[in-house]
């Protein structure tokens, strides 16, 4: 079974899909999320045969830096409303919209992730108050100012926890001689990972790895404060993003952000004290959503059941 077969064949309801960079989310209209899996697919390559399609999601994603030379692991008739980034283009939407078609959608709507964000947080997009949504995924930030049921305005960022990992293993490398795995550095982003200096909490974590100049697998300890510094440029960028929005928001819109806040959404908004980061550079509420990796999910499939909300959210 291919990876989407494994998520249209088992389904004949309507579905809402996060097509995320990270993870893949499913919601089914009446069921709500039912797939939450990481957007990786092991693929066997071989010579003689077609790519055969070994595991999906966390089994492939488990996968990721273990695998031998031959297997690859690769990120990847209902109704279906699929969620994609602000900035994507008219050729990517037709790439996703055919992708679905040909794995046998019978409609396919898009609606931007930013909106179906703030739908997921219940945030009151179609009123003429203004909301603003910091979706910080895998591969984008996504910044969006919302009101009327449109965005006003939006900017897209091709920084986000990826580059995280990608920073905390060029750091270690760098500093330590140690090469470390993709998996590794999530893990150490998650664990020990952290946007805001605290002195009273310096954490510590021993990381595995091989070491550069002998070549044999060691382990050391290493604290949050090292992993707030690797981190930092990335962290910035996505400060710098939020406040550009705040300058560019029309001033009549901008008292109600004052009034509102920021909303984060996204997996990057589980990095610890992003929220108090943000509050202390914007001087604003920040609140980080109740569960950050579905409510794109969430709010796709609050939009796939009302489709009074549908005709004024999808994009064409």
């Amino acid at each position: 079974m291919n990876f989407i077969d494994s998520i249209l064949g088992i389904f004949s309801s309507d579905l809402a899909i996060d097509l995320g960079t990270a993870n893949t989310l499913v919601y089914v209209k009446g069921k709500g999320i039912v797939l939450s899996e990481p957007s990786v697919v092991a693929v066997r390559t071989d010579n003689r045969t077609k790519n055969r399609v070994l595991a999906v999601g966390m089994e492939a994603k488990n996968m990721l830096g273990r695998t031998p030379g031959n297997i690859v692991a690769i990120f990847v008739r209902p109704r279906i409303i699929i969620a994609v980034p602000s900035g994507i283009t008219q050729v990517e939407k037709r790439a996703v919209r055919e992708s679905a078609e040909s794995a046998g959608a019978r409609e396919v709507f898009l609606i931007e992730e930013p909106m179906a964000a703030a739908i997921g947080a219940e945030l009151p997009i179609t009123e003429p108050t203004c909301n603003m949504v910091v979706d910080i995924g895998g591969g984008t930030t996504e910044v969006a100012v919302i009101s009327l049921a449109g965005i006003v305005y939006s900017r897209s960022l091709r920084m986000a926890g990826d580059k995280m990992d990608e920073a905390i293993i060029q750091y270690v490398k760098r500093k330590y001689n140690l090469l470390i795995g993709e998996r590794t550095a999530e893990i150490i982003k998650m664990t020990i990972g952290n946007a805001y200096p605290d002195p009273n909490k310096v954490e510590t974590l021993e990381v595995k790895g091989r070491d550069l100049v002998s070549g044999i697998p060691k382990i050391l300890a290493i604290d949050s404060e090292e992993i707030r510094e690797a981190i930092s440029e990335q962290v910035e960028a996505i400060v710098e993003t939020v406040k550009i929005a705040l300058e560019q928001t029309p001033p009549e819109l901008a008292a109600d952000i004052v009034d509102r806040g920021i909303v984060l959404t996204g997996g990057g908004a589980l990095l610890k004290n992003l929220d108090k980061l943000l509050r202390e550079e914007s001087g604003l509420p920040i609140t980080v959503t109740e569960d950050p990796l579905s409510t794109v999910a969430l709010g796709s499939g609050k939009v796939l059941d009302s489709l009074e909300i549908l005709k004024q959210v999808i994009i064409t």
